[in-house]
């Protein structure tokens, strides 16, 4: 039997979880022989959804020993965060309890490779943006070591595109005030406002563009003009192929399988 693959994500509660469907066509796309699942860590989302639409989501240990009582030996498990943080190291814990055998795949910020394809998968957006407009992506930001993330993407994007492009977070430094001091301090007067997060979720809706203490008025009151791109970053196709390659990568260390790889047509 074909290795099943498991896409394991915390969940969204919002119409956001339209990406996840966006995604899923193209991971079944890319690797047609094999089984695609969804697993969802959030007990608050598969709560939700079981109460409010009646749905029932599984939990990551729940799916992979439904798939072990199939009879499959062995699993790929995607996990869908950004960074590896508290997030995917309690993915990883839960995926190790249980009877199957796991190969992960990694998040989407894990090796060089990873944030040189992130730059090229952007390219086309921030390059469209003209120069006397700056960019602002905004992520969740994390207490985890995995902070670094964003000051070396921040690094790596001053370096690639020429206009002012800032990396910003909802937790952790920098501030938001820090940020916006920078912006102000370039003399720009319009801002493009981007999330730097997999789904446009709750945060997108009321941490970025809520009517109160948001980025989006945060800045407005700094006297900027802002533009909201609400675009998760799971509708990138970019964004996608990097995710393929993590899944490919993680068949590839599962012995005595066929040698699949994904279909590049779809990438």
């Amino acid at each position: 039997m074909k290795v099943p693959i498991v896409l394991a994500a915390f969940g969204t509660t919002t119409s956001a979880r339209q990406s996840y469907s966006y995604l899923d066509a193209h991971i079944r796309a890319a690797f047609p022989a094999h089984e695609v699942h969804w697993a969802f860590s959030s007990r608050m989302v598969r709560d939700f959804n079981q109460q409010r639409r009646g749905r029932k989501l599984k939990g990551p240990g729940e799916l992979l020993e439904e798939l072990k009582a199939r009879g499959f030996d062995w699993a790929v498990v995607q996990a869908l965060h950004l960074v590896a943080g508290h997030e995917f190291y309690r993915l990883v814990e839960e995926v190790q309890a249980c009877g199957i055998r796991t190969a992960m795949g990694l998040p989407l910020f894990w090796s060089p490779e990873d944030y040189g394809a992130f730059l090229e998968a952007l390219a086309h957006k921030l390059d469209a943006v003209g120069r006397e407009e700056a960019i602002i992506l905004v992520g969740h930001g994390s207490d985890h070591p995995s902070w670094a993330t964003y000051p070396a993407l921040q690094y790596l994007l001053s370096g690639r595109f020429a206009h002012q492009v800032h990396i910003g977070v909802l937790e952790g430094p920098p501030s938001r005030q820090e940020v916006i001091a920078r912006v102000v301090k370039s003399g720009l007067k319009r801002v493009r406002l981007l999330p730097l997060m997999l789904v446009a979720g709750r945060h997108v809706q009321e941490d970025l563009a809520g009517p109160k203490d948001s980025w989006q008025t945060a800045l407005e009151g700094a006297g900027l003009t802002v533009t909201l791109d609400a675009t998760g970053l799971l509708h990138y196709p970019g964004v996608i192929k990097i995710f393929q390659e993590h899944i490919t990568n993680a068949l590839e260390v599962i012995p005595d399988r066929d040698q699949d790889r994904y279909d590049k047509s779809f990438a």
